[in-house]
């Protein structure tokens, strides 16, 4: 990505958008220097500057701010009266960042900038027009952002660098672009102005360097956030004010959340729908966000009747609880969690409803087994009518031992799924959409990548030819499933059930075959050894071990296979991340993958869900279920935004099936829906002429150029 390809006017104008969302954030998301001047140096001009610089200083870029000190009428009386006007400067410039008068949000994000001070990355000059009475005010305000290819955005106008002059002013700024060449000329005299006043060569001003008091207080705050920090786990938390944390249970959203339009749309048609639907949103597109602030309107509706809440989430792994809980605290609640044994959390559950009184909320996080069991049911039952259902990954709840387990009772209901349909469960999906409602939000892949809320990738399938052994098992089993389409086709009552049973078994050993495809860890080698040097890798195993014919248990496992490739014969540090882990030891590899400790996790299924891991930058598909969910469910963990990552790779090993003339159609029928998996990928991806370039003969072969 480059500035050249975001989305540029050559005006913003309040009344016409949101400054710091339409220009602000997207041009510093590319950015590797920053030259800002504006009028006043404050704490919320420097906690602006705080939100847009992650990917900047991923890149090693680099941020100069010159401004103006705000000085206080005691302040001006003071250089009247004589005082050295260095020093009043200094200290109006240090009270700005006193620690006793910052909330917890500036101070967390002051010590972050305090931290960018430390490393070189930010520095900051103090501008004033001396020999004035009082000293005069440097009022200018100009900024110029630059890319790695050099390409330069300039920008001049009455915006001011705070957060009143961003979302409350009315306020403009005219833009110009060093590639257009009617602006170049513009772009270079702004740059040169900035220079001349960084180098302390503008007439009248006199460019002073930061004070020491204020910028020790910075180094402090960024000592104090990385003490915490220190302390959480992976899944890091943003400290709260404790009059937040005592808002009788009600959620809140933070000041540091700003929702996009999507976002609020989906809330705005789920109120309208009496508070009941789905949000089918792709993974990493902010289903949590949107669902909790979706919970503070619901909430500030009730509160004006003097109503209570219950709020029940319903997550389907213990690794969501906590993710959830983090994010709940963030918005100002403190969750009930109800996992393991029900001594755990029975009591306090009990007490939290039973206590709960008008004007009052309490939330609850539940695992879905935890859910389904009569002690949770129980408690359901005593919530009363003031109910809120949120269940995340909807899908499982479709399950026959789940979904008659759904409280009737709760008027309010919200799921959230990137593929709410439950795959071979027309009955199940049926019922979910029955008990919570029509699809309010649609936002798939596509969309959410044009729009800035998923990164975009590049897809490389790689085919990887089955083995004579391999081919020879799967013909029989191909020819296995053909006879049994015929009899589901033509049975009727148990022996068709029996039919539909023996072919579920049947497509899975099948899978299995594609899955565990011999020549995929040779082919896996090749692509690492393109990639050996990067970071944050993902690997996908086939679970179990490789199937052989007439051996159910089966041979070596893909896993302890990929492991041996990576960690011994390339010398990568690598650790696996599955059920075998603790949960405790599974946290800290996240936190060591986040670090850069790790260059690559290797996993079967346990990074499907719940896993949240922005950073991943690379992922190597070996085998993925005929279950469309579940390669959903992978490309959203790689799709993530994070600081420093323009872009995403998806290598895709796919296995070709013999091609067996006698058994095309059957052939062709299940590799028809496999094959749209794989051009849907293609076609969204950065270089879409080239991987549907290498997928093209198999879809001419099994005549599937239609998907």
């Amino acid at each position: 990505m480059s500035l050249p390809r975001v989305s540029i006017n050559d005006a913003y104008r309040s009344d016409t958008g949101d400054l710091a969302r339409d220009f602000y954030v997207p041009v510093l998301a590319e950015a590797v220097q920053y030259d800002r001047a504006v009028g006043y140096f404050t704490s919320a001009s420097l906690e602006l500057v705080a939100q847009g610089i992650d990917k900047l200083r991923a890149r090693d870029g680099r941020i100069r701010v010159i401004a103006s000190p705000l000085l206080s009428p005691d302040d001006i009386e003071d250089i009247r009266r004589g005082y050295e006007y260095r020093a009043v400067v200094a200290r109006a410039v240090a009270r700005e960042i006193d620690p006793k008068t910052l909330t917890t949000r500036a101070a967390e994000r002051l010590g972050t900038l305090g931290k960018l001070v430390a490393e070189g990355v930010l520095e900051i000059k103090i501008a004033v027009v001396a020999g004035t009475d009082g000293l005069g005010i440097y009022h200018e305000k100009i900024g110029i952002v630059t890319d790695p290819q050099g390409n330069s955005v300039a920008f001049t106008g009455s915006l001011n660098e705070t957060r009143a002059a961003m979302e409350n002013n009315f306020e403009s700024i005219e833009v110009f672009l060093s590639w257009v060449p009617g602006d170049a000329r513009r772009v270079r005299r702004i740059r040169e102005n900035f220079t001349a006043l960084w180098e302390g060569k503008t007439e009248r001003l006199e460019v002073l360097e930061f004070p020491e008091e204020a910028e020790e207080r910075l180094r402090d705050l960024a000592a104090q956030i990385s003490k915490s920090n220190s302390s959480t786990s992976a899944r890091k938390t943003f400290p709260l004010p404790s009059e937040q944390l005592s808002n009788q249970g009600w959620a809140t959203t933070p000041e540091d959340v700003e929702l996009r339009d999507y976002q609020k749309e989906a809330i705005i048609r789920w109120l309208r729908a009496g508070a009941r639907g789905i949000f089918e949103m792709a993974t990493g597109t902010g289903k949590t966000i949107t669902a909790l602030a979706a919970l503070d309107q619901i909430g500030r509706q009730l509160r004006t009747r003097s109503s209570s809440l219950v709020t029940v989430i319903v997550v389907p792994l213990l690794d969501l609880v906590e993710q959830w809980s983090g994010e709940l605290n963030r918005f100002g609640i403190v969750p009930v969690k109800c996992r393991d044994s029900v001594e755990t959390w029975q009591v306090q559950a009990n007490n939290a409803i039973a206590g709960l009184r008008p004007g009052r909320a309490v939330t609850l996080i539940v695992t879905n087994k935890t859910y389904g069991s009569p002690a949770f049911q129980n408690l359901l039952s005593s919530a009363g009518g003031e109910l809120l259902i949120i269940a995340d990954e909807v899908h499982h709840l479709g399950a026959e031992h789940h979904r008659f387990k759904l409280p009737s009772h709760a008027p309010w209901r919200l799921a959230l799924s990137a593929t709410p349909e439950r795959w071979f469960d027309d009955k199940g999906t049926d019922a979910l959409r029955d008990y919570f409602g029509e699809t309010l939000i649609s936002l798939g892949l596509r969309g959410a990548i044009e729009m800035g809320a998923l990164t975009p990738y590049r897809y490389c399938p790689v085919l990887v030819p089955l083995t004579d052994e391999e081919a020879a098992y799967y013909t029989v089993l191909t020819g296995d499933i053909g006879a049994l389409y015929g009899q589901i086709k033509g049975g009727k009552g148990r022996s068709r059930e029996d039919a539909e049973a023996r072919l579920g078994q049947l497509l899975n050993k099948r899978a299995k075959v594609l899955g565990h495809a011999g020549g995929k860890v040779a082919a896996l080698e090749k692509e690492l050894s393109k990639r050996r040097q990067l970071p944050a890798q993902l690997v996908y195993c086939a679970e179990g071990g490789r199937p052989q014919e007439g051996d159910p248990v089966g041979g070596e496992r893909q896993i302890d296979q990929v492991v041996d490739l990576l960690g011994n014969r390339l010398g990568m540090r690598v650790h696996t991340y599955t059920s075998q882990e603790p949960r405790q030891q599974r946290r800290e590899i996240l936190e060591a993958f986040g670090r850069g400790d790790l260059e690559a996790l290797i996993s079967m299924r346990c990074l499907d869900e719940g896993v949240d891991l922005p950073d991943a930058r690379i992922a190597y598909m070996l085998a993925s279920s005929s279950n469309p969910r579940q390669f959903i469910q992978r490309r959203g963990r790689i799709l993530r935004r994070a600081p420093g990552k323009a872009e995403a790779e998806v290598i895709d090993f796919i296995a070709v099936p013999p091609q067996d003339q006698e058994l095309f159609e059957t052939e062709r029928k299940l590799f028809r829906r496999e094959m749209h998996r794989f051009v849907e990928f293609a076609r969204y991806s950065n270089n879409y002429g080239a991987a549907l370039s290498e997928l093209r003969d198999l879809r001419e072969y099994y005549e599937l150029m239609d998907v």
